[in-house]
């Protein structure tokens, strides 16, 4: 393996044919790069699609009123539908399935929000505890919204960290009191979300402290639950049954699906991860056959090696010259050049991508940002791949040494 007159051999070769060299040398750096690239876009297609879920839990169930569009039990279309309290309990206390259960409530209007000098406006949600689940709200200081807040109808709030940035110059709110439109809330705690930087500039308060303290009655603009581990098939069963209970409760038609709007966040989330395990298969096969073009290419140029240096190879076994110092020796310099320009490629590919020049050209192409977030390559994933490159051009080295290695001298020397 360390033959110094080998390796000076292999060398002398390369550099008499230089052109072949390098067309191999880049069909085969050309190969990792293109692997080590797509590897980098499929990373940046999965994060962003998984940030596309990270403000909300995956499992989620969204329902919201709208209007019948269907006749029904003497009911003209038209008619809006609107939820209350008793919507919420009945969910709670009917449907099997339910994880985490939520009522929103918007405060609407100009509220403006004041703490001593500082004021600004804000968005303000009367929400019930489980919204901390089904918002993926991330706690800093302090506490949420508790059960205890809603029976007592508390004044209490819970405000984001840009709230916090805003109103306190990021001093510790907690304990502190701030005014929403003449009533004062005490903070209780502070929130951060991963998902969508907008909600850190949100307060919550009881659902039912909402409601009294705007004319909000007993109204619920939003419902909004998780299924726990339930499959897509037992998610989309609960839906239907939520479906059919409001049906029942507001008068309109289970075929109407316009009178109540409900979105299945776990159903998207399936979807998309289909679409991207199908992404991820077309990468791979695509990856695949680009390496296999610069093994193929390898073994090629091999073939001609052999070709080219029959005499060559007839007078080595004739002066004693073993099948196996001749197989080496060709199967040295294919792991040469697949080694060198393996890394090469690598390098490269990991380099172009790190530096940001991947994002950019994907957004030069028009892709959406959203969904192409932080590419990357493991690095060792990319090791590997390049060593797996390496194994299979030595080995497609092989048979062309092989064919060299059979060659009988008398055969070699007559050879013009």
């Amino acid at each position: 393996m360390f033959d110094l007159d080998k390796w000076q051999e292999i060398f002398h070769t390369i550099e008499k044919n230089k052109l072949r060299s390098f067309i191999t040398s880049f069909n085969v750096a050309w190969g990792i790069f293109i692997l080590i690239i797509l590897m980098g876009f499929g990373r940046g297609f999965q994060n962003g699609i998984h940030h596309q879920f990270d403000d909300d839990a995956a499992n989620s169930i969204f329902i919201n009123g709208g209007t019948t569009t269907v006749a029904h039990k003497g009911i003209q279309p038209g008619k809006k539908i609107n939820f209350t309290n008793d919507d919420f309990d009945l969910i709670r206390q009917k449907v099997q399935g339910v994880e985490y259960l939520t009522g929103r409530y918007y405060v609407s209007g100009e509220f403006v929000v004041r703490y001593q000098d500082k004021y600004s406006s804000f968005n303000i949600r009367g929400v019930h505890p489980d919204h901390l689940h089904l918002e993926k709200s991330i706690m800093i200081s302090g506490r949420y919204v508790n059960q205890k807040d809603i029976n007592e109808k508390r004044k209490i709030a819970v405000i984001g960290k840009k709230v916090v940035t805003i109103l306190f110059n990021d001093g510790d709110p907690v304990g502190k009191y701030i005014d929403i439109n003449g009533i004062k809330y005490k903070v209780v705690g502070i929130y951060d979300d991963d998902g969508d930087d907008d909600e850190t500039k949100g307060i919550y308060v009881p659902i039912s402290t909402a409601q009294l303290a705007y004319g909000g009655s007993n109204r619920v603009h939003r419902l909004m639950l998780t299924v726990g581990d339930a499959t897509l098939e037992e998610s989309l069963a609960i839906q239907d049954e939520v479906h059919k209970m409001l049906a029942s409760r507001h008068t309109f038609s289970t075929e109407d699906k316009r009178a109540v709007w409900i979105f299945n966040l776990w159903e998207e989330y399936i979807r998309w991860m289909n679409i991207f395990d199908g992404i991820r298969f077309v990468l791979a096969a695509v990856g695949i056959f680009t390496l296999l073009a610069g093994v193929v290419g390898v073994s090629n140029i091999m073939l001609i090696v052999v070709k080219e240096r029959t005499r060559e190879i007839g007078v080595r076994k004739a002066i004693g010259a073993t099948p196996l110092s001749v197989i080496g020796l060709f199967l040295m310099e294919a792991l040469l050049i697949t080694l060198v320009s393996g890394y090469v490629g690598m390098i490269g590919g990991m380099t172009f991508i790190e530096s940001g020049l991947l994002a950019s050209l994907m957004e030069s192409f028009g892709f959406p940002m959203d969904f192409f977030i932080e590419p990357g390559v493991n690095f060792r994933n990319a090791v590997i791949a390049t060593l797996i490159l390496v194994l299979a051009g030595t080995l497609a080295g092989y048979f062309p040494a092989r064919k060299a290695a059979r060659i009988k001298p008398v055969e070699a020397l007559k050879d013009e």
